[in-house]
C-alpha cells in the first residue's frame, strides 16, 4: 500500500491548487479523479460557457445597433463552429493540468475513490493511505424524481450538443437556466424557463431581476413562474412536458429539456461514513478553518464543503489554498469571504457583491439605498443597451458599501472594483475620489453613488 502525506480527491480548482502547494513544500502528494482533470469550471462550466456566450454577445450587440450604423441582416451564429472554438480551449486542459501536477511531483491517479478507514481510500480496487485528505469533489445536478426525469440533459450535455434544438425548456430559475436561455435565444431557439417559485434568481436583487426578465422576454425567453413539472413524455416529434400552474395542468411541446434546478455536493460515492466524516446535503461538515469536525485527517473545500462561501470557482480556489496552508503549518486560518462578487452571465449580465437589501435591513443596518437607472447613460447609449441599472447599499454610519447590485454591459468587470473596496473598507467618498480612464464603464462608478 502506498502512503502519502496528502491525497486530494477531486482534480478541480480547489484540489489542484492545494496539491501543487503542498507538493512544492516537499510533501508526498497524490490526486485522484474519475473524470478528466480540470474540474467543472474549466471543462464543463464557467470557461466554456463564457466562450459560447461570446457568440451571443456579438449577435445581440449588432442587433442593438441596428439602424444606428450597423446592418445586422443575415448575421447568425454557426453553432458547430462556435462549439469547435470552445473545444479549442477545453480539449487541451486535462493533459495540461496533469503535466503541471507531475512537474510539481504530484502523482496523478484515475478512478473512483472511496474511503475504507479514517486514513485509507480505495481507488478502483487499489488501496492508498495518507496522513491528510482533501475532499474537493465539486457538485452534481440535484436529483429530480418526477416521471420522465430520465429525459433531462444536464449542463454538461448541453454544452456538448452538436446542434441546438429549436424548442428548449429549462427546469429551474437559477444561474444555469438563465445563462443558457439567453444564449439559446440569440442562436435562434425558443427557450422556456419553468420556475416553481414566484421569484427567479433568488440570490440577486429582485428589482434588477425583474428588469432582466423583461429584457429576456424581449429576446424571446418565456419565464413561467409558480409552475412545477408534473412529468415528461417522449413523443414522435420530441418531448411533451406536463406542468402544473394555478391548479391547472398544461402541456408544453419541446425538443430538449435541460436540468437547471440546482446542484448538490458530489459526495455520495465516497463512503464518508467509513472514515467517520460527518456530512449532509450541504457538504462535508467542517470547522471554520475547513477541517472535518469529526475526522482531523480530512479537510474539504469548494462545493464539497459546508461553508459560508458561495459555490463559485474563485471561492473554491482560495479555500483550497487556505486548506493547504493550514495543513502545512498545522494552523487554523479561516477564509475571508468579504467582497466576493458573483454574476449571472446573461445578456446583459447581472452581478452582486455583499448583502441584499432585505438582508441588510434584517441585520439592523441603517442603509442608504442608492438606485440608478443607467440605461440612458453614455456607456450604455454607446452600445445601444436599453436595460441597465445599479443599486448600492451604503451604511449611513460608516459610508461603506455593504451591498452592490448591477445589471448592464461590462458590469461584471466593474463589480470587481466594488468588491475590492468592500474588502479594504473604503468609503464611497474615497471611491468617488478615484480618477478613472474616460470614457469607460469604470468612470461611471463615482456617479452611481
Amino acid at each position: 500500500m502506498t502512503t502519502y502525506d496528502l491525497i486530494v480527491i477531486g482534480a478541480g480548482t480547489a484540489g489542484i491548487g492545494a496539491a501543487n502547494k503542498c507538493a512544492s513544500q516537499g510533501w508526498s502528494v497524490a490526486i485522484v479523479d474519475e473524470l478528466p482533470y480540470g474540474g467543472t469550471c474549466a471543462l464543463r462550466g464557467c470557461d466554456p460557457k463564457k466562450i459560447l456566450r461570446r457568440g451571443a454577445e456579438i449577435l445581440d450587440s449588432a442587433r442593438l445597433l441596428q439602424g444606428k450604423g450597423i446592418d445586422a441582416n443575415g448575421l447568425s451564429i454557426n453553432w458547430g463552429d462556435l462549439m469547435a472554438h470552445k473545444h479549442g480551449f477545453t480539449d487541451p486542459v486535462p493533459q495540461s493540468m496533469e503535466e503541471g501536477l507531475a512537474d510539481n511531483g504530484v502523482e496523478t491517479l484515475h478512478g473512483s475513490a472511496r474511503f475504507t478507514g479514517k486514513n485509507r481510500i480505495d481507488v478502483d480496487g487499489t488501496p492508498h493511505e495518507a496522513s491528510h485528505f482533501l475532499i474537493a469533489t465539486g457538485a452534481r445536478p440535484r436529483p429530480l424524481d418526477f416521471p420522465g426525469h430520465e429525459h433531462l440533459v444536464d449542463s454538461t450535455r448541453f454544452m456538448e450538443l452538436e446542434e441546438l434544438p429549436k424548442r428548449i425548456l429549462f427546469v429551474g430559475g437559477g444561474f444555469i437556466s438563465f445563462e443558457f436561455a439567453h444564449l439559446a435565444a440569440r442562436v435562434g431557439s425558443t427557450p422556456v424557463i419553468i420556475d416553481r417559485g414566484t421569484r427567479p434568481l433568488k440570490g440577486f436583487d429582485p428589482d434588477l431581476v425583474e428588469l432582466l426578465v423583461a429584457r429576456g422576454n424581449a429576446a424571446g425567453i418565456d419565464v413561467q413562474r409558480s409552475t412545477t413539472i408534473a412529468g415528461i413524455d417522449k413523443t414522435a416529434t420530441g418531448l411533451r412536458v406536463s406542468v402544473d400552474r394555478s391548479g391547472a395542468r398544461e402541456t408544453i411541446e419541446c425538443d430538449l429539456v435541460v436540468h437547471g434546478a440546482g446542484r448538490l455536493p458530489d459526495l455520495a460515492g465516497l463512503d464518508l461514513d467509513a472514515a467517520g466524516v460527518a456530512w449532509g446535503r450541504q457538504g462535508v461538515s467542517v470547522a471554520d478553518h475547513l477541517q472535518s469536525t469529526t475526522n482531523p485527517a480530512v479537510y474539504a473545500a469548494g462545493d464539497a464543503a459546508n461553508t459560508p462561501g458561495m459555490a463559485l470557482t474563485p471561492v473554491a480556489g482560495f479555500e483550497g489554498r487556505v486548506v493547504a496552508s493550514n495543513m502545512l503549518k498545522g494552523a487554523t486560518t479561516v477564509p475571508d469571504y468579504t467582497g466576493v462578487p458573483t454574476a449571472v452571465f446573461t445578456i446583459p449580465e447581472l452581478v452582486r457583491v455583499g448583502l441584499l437589501e432585505q438582508e441588510a435591513r434584517d441585520k439592523g443596518l441603517d442603509i442608504d439605498v442608492r438606485y440608478r437607472d443607467t440605461s440612458g447613460w453614455y456607456s450604455n447609449y454607446r452600445v445601444g443597451e436599453t436595460t441597465a441599472a445599479t443599486k448600492f447599499l451604503v451604511d449611513r454610519a460608516t459610508d461603506q458599501i455593504v451591498g452592490a447590485h448591477l445589471l448592464g454591459p461590462e458590469y461584471g468587470e466593474l463589480v470587481n472594483i466594488v468588491g475590492l473596496a468592500m474588502k479594504l473598507q473604503l468609503t464611497t467618498r474615497q471611491l468617488k475620489s478615484m480618477t478613472a480612464t474616460y470614457p469607460t464603464v469604470g468612470s461611471d462608478l463615482g456617479y452611481m453613488f
